[in-house]
């Protein structure tokens, strides 16, 4: 099993719902993602996939969210901005977006800051 990762990230604002404290507030992160993919074969280049292709395709979904206050994007109106649902709003996204190619999403991990950071993997 071949394993590769990109680090990317993104700047946006949230408050948390059904939360007590400070992050109840209106607030903002510089969110540093990380996206693992896997493979049991390499493409003709001998790679899982292409750095630059993973970054593009992560950054499609990022834009999404940069400089956004996450609250007032549909999926977050129904699911509360935390990291963790963060983590799992990009996997999902990412998942669809590659599912052509023979590579698996392993996980997404979102760090809120240096260090703290929510996984999603989906179970196996």
């Amino acid at each position: 099993m071949y394993k590769v990762k990109i680090i990317s990230k993104f700047s946006g604002a949230h408050s948390l719902r059904n939360y007590e404290g400070k992050c109840e507030s209106l607030h903002g992160h510089n969110w540093k993602v990380e996206v693992a993919l896997s493979s049991q074969v390499l493409d003709c280049a001998g790679m899982v996939m292409d750095f630059t292709e993973m970054k593009k395709e992560t950054e499609y979904i990022l834009d999404e969210l940069d400089h956004k206050h996450l609250n007032e994007i549909d999926y977050f109106k129904k699911h509360n901005p935390s990291s963790e649902e963060i983590a799992r709003y990009i996997f999902d996204k990412l998942k669809v977006q590659i599912a052509s190619r023979s590579v698996s999403i392993e996980e997404v991990s979102v760090w809120e800051t240096d260090t703290s950071c929510a996984v999603y993997r989906e179970q196996s």
